[in-house]
């Protein structure tokens, strides 16, 4: 089973059994590559921010929760990969 890069009705975790290859597998894959880009384009937005000694509280805050949301979203990649390197798949993307 795959668990996948999305959570689904009250924020359970989604899986897929797949041997890797199908096309939700392949959807999987873009998403986790999107959320990735994303997390990448994050931290280059939050290094600008902290270094912005003019930055608010407000702003702050707000790339706080930002930062959560694609923390969570990495953890999730990291987690489903993980576990699919540890039964022999393949653990990259």
């Amino acid at each position: 089973m795959r668990l996948l890069p999305w959570v689904g009705e009250e924020g359970k975790p989604c899986y897929l059994v797949t041997d890797g290859t199908g096309p939700l597998s392949r959807v999987a894959d873009g998403v986790e590559r999107v959320q990735l880009g994303m997390a990448g384009d994050l931290l280059e937005y939050a290094a600008d921010l902290l270094a912005d000694r003019r930055a608010t509280a407000d702003q702050l805050r707000y790339l706080l929760g930002c930062m959560c949301e694609a923390l969570t979203d990495v953890r999730r990649i990291a987690e489903s990969r993980g576990a699919r390197g540890a039964r022999g798949g393949v653990a990259e993307g």
